[in-house]
């Protein structure tokens, strides 16, 4: 198989097309389907690991303090995130506890370690061995993180409790609300742009 690096081939319709010059900010789209065929990379990176550690801190608040707290005739109580999953797997839940504890808690963060390494080991050498397997794991667990998903639960729940128990947000619900928008913005990054820029670097 010969390469040939002034072609680019569309990833979502297979079109072949010549590799465009970008300019600073640039994208380039597919004239046939419309997709995301390339795009300027200068800059990308520095824009992206500032919000990738933001959202590890609101990650770390998120899980540390209370989501909410309660009050029912007279009677407070407040849990957190890995709280509720005892809870769950305490009242014969395991399946659900499982869930929670998979999709808000184990991958959201593998998604964010994976992405600081990245981009930090991109920017201190350039290629690094373990690219290969991280960007793999980055794009297996990113559909599986479903923080928005949960903070809709838990507001609609909140909603609902409301006519029954005093309700009070606690600092984990807005540090959900914060990592979600963050995670959002993260998320719009490729990672099969880390490749470009350690090709980048090492040019």
């Amino acid at each position: 198989m010969q390469e040939v690096p002034d072609l680019l081939a569309c990833e979502e319709c297979d079109a072949v097309h010549r590799r465009p010059t970008l300019g600073r900010n640039e994208v380039a789209f597919c004239s046939c389907c419309g997709a995301e065929l390339e795009r300027d990379m200068s800059a990308y990176h520095t824009s992206v690991l500032p919000l990738a550690v933001a959202s590890l801190f609101m990650y770390v608040i998120a899980n540390v303090f209370p989501i909410v707290e309660m009050e029912l005739q007279g009677i407070a109580s407040r849990t957190t995130l890995i709280g509720s999953v005892f809870f769950l797997n305490s009242e014969g839940m395991p399946f659900v506890a499982s869930l929670v504890l998979a999709t808000t808690v184990l991958f959201p963060l593998l998604q964010l370690l994976a992405l600081i390494y990245l981009l930090v080991a991109v920017t201190r050498s350039g290629y690094h061995p373990a690219f290969n397997l991280l960007t793999r794991l980055l794009q297996t667990v990113r559909p599986w993180g479903m923080v928005e998903v949960f903070l809709l639960g838990v507001i609609v729940a909140l909603v609902k409790l409301t006519d029954m128990a005093t309700v009070v947000p606690g600092v984990a619900l807005w540090a959900f609300g914060a990592l979600t928008i963050l995670l959002a913005a993260v998320s719009s990054f490729n990672p099969r742009y880390i490749w470009r820029i350690a090709l980048l670097k090492q040019a």
